[in-house]
């Protein structure tokens, strides 16, 4: 770990620590007992001077790195013009600008629209409330695994308990949870299917159901990907039955999976699409995009909210789109990928823990277990892993229903140089974890 002489440090992160403590309330998790106080690139310093790599990006929000230079021009241009009308009362250009750029990237041979929200939890709410306008169907198919936000809309369809559900029911009804496809695991694509089809069955019948949304990667359930041919015999599934599809990438989206769109590599088109996260390169906005006439179907005043879309946000946005067409970092996310899973192989080959590499494009991670033996997740493991790997200024996090998968979200515009800094320092923490 590298500090920086420049830093005098006035505060420490235990003092901080302490009134953060004083402050704010115990549910509020903080996953290291640190904090920043100035970030370049894929770098971080904290109040301490101390420098760290940071492959967590603020978890999946940092695509296109902290404060690219473009983001932070776009953005004070911005406020030197306006920073808050609310569209619904005084709209502004940039928001329709930034519908029409994201509507021409998402697949799908139809008609589209797309709106603005503040998070991915709001964008994932606004999506099941159109399906349900547009279907007349009050029932939503989610996935085991997944995770699509911290409202009690967004708990009710995330498909674990702990934390994020805990003590907080009761959740709204007619959601219903089917297996996700997870090899590793025992759950093949087919029992997954099955598992829909059980939902029919024995729960709801599939004329009452409005929409199955599912993550293309699963972000917090442990980075597992749903293949194309997964996708393929969803979409089949809902055309049979008049059920939207509905592809949450406010993980997947902006470029992680080497792809705008995870959902771009599946073959077919979703219904409706929510984006977040790296969308803005750091900045509060989120995106439904859509099927035209399924996003016609709520009533005017129907969606909205007062910070919806804000040209802070469109602002930042439309940089990232800047961004990722002048540095090819569609390209750069998939060099990114296969620089991570060569190394991360070659760890694997000499941890007998690390049982799976896997993840599409840039969106990569390691699961571990003890003794190699894939009924015994080691969560212990993986907890000490990342402590490790922060000292030696390392930032991971991890995830997984399990908790046992490290996952990397580098941005993609840190040079080879740190990533293999990054790697070198995994596997220093990874021995010494299990010494």
């Amino acid at each position: 770990m590298h500090r920086d002489p420049k830093v005098a440090a006035q505060k420490t992160n235990a003092e901080l620590m302490a009134r953060r403590r004083a402050a704010l309330p115990a549910g509020l998790g903080q996953t290291y007992e640190v904090f920043a106080e100035r970030a370049e690139n894929a770098e971080v310093w904290d109040v301490e001077g101390r420098r760290y790599l940071d492959f967590a990006g603020g978890i999946a929000v940092l695509n296109t790195g902290h404060r690219h230079p473009k983001i932070v021009a776009a953005v004070k241009a911005q406020l030197d013009a306006y920073h808050h009308t609310c569209f619904q009362v005084l709209a502004y250009e940039p928001y329709v600008e930034l519908a029409e750029r994201l509507i021409a990237k998402t697949p799908g041979d139809f008609a589209k629209k797309a709106f603005f929200l503040s998070t991915g939890a709001e964008a994932v709410e606004n999506a099941i409330k159109i399906a349900r306008a547009a279907t007349k169907r009050q029932a939503v198919i989610a996935f085991g695994g997944g995770f699509h936000g911290r409202t009690l809309l967004g708990m009710a369809l995330t498909g674990k308990v702990a934390p994020y559900k805990a003590g907080f029911g009761p959740f709204p009804a007619e959601i219903y949870h089917a297996e996700y496809p997870n090899a590793l695991h025992g759950v093949s694509e087919a029992d997954a299917l099955r598992s829909i089809e059980h939902i029919f069955k024995y729960d709801v019948e599939a004329d009452r159901v409005a929409a199955i949304i599912l993550e293309p990667v699963q972000g917090e359930g442990g980075f597992y990907v749903a293949s194309p041919s997964f996708a393929k015999a969803l979409r089949a599934l809902c055309d049979k039955h008049g059920i939207l599809l509905i592809a949450d990438e406010v993980q997947t989206g902006a470029g992680r999976t080497g792809t705008w769109l995870a959902c771009e590599q599946w073959g077919v088109a979703p219904d409706l699409v929510t984006m977040a996260k790296s969308m803005a390169g750091g900045y509060p906005i989120s995106a439904v995009i859509g099927r035209a006439e399924v996003m016609d179907k709520p009533l005017p005043g129907g969606l909205g909210g007062t910070y919806a879309g804000s040209p802070i946000g469109c602002a930042a946005a439309l940089a990232v789109l800047d961004v990722f067409e002048e540095e090819k970092l569609l390209d750069r996310s998939k060099a990114v990928g296969e620089i991570l899973a060569t190394g991360l192989k070659a760890l694997a080959a000499k941890h007998k823990s690390i049982q799976d590499v896997r993840g599409l494009g840039s969106m990569i991670a390691i699961e571990l277990f003890k003794n190699g033996d894939h009924s015994q997740p080691d969560a212990d493991l993986t907890k000490r892993v990342c402590a490790e790997a922060l000292k030696r200024g390392l930032v991971l996090l991890s995830c997984g229903t399990y908790g046992n998968v490290i996952r990397l979200l580098v941005p993609l515009t840190a040079p080879d140089a740190q990533l293999a800094e990054g790697l070198d320092l995994l596997g220093q923490a990874l021995a010494a974890a299990q010494a």
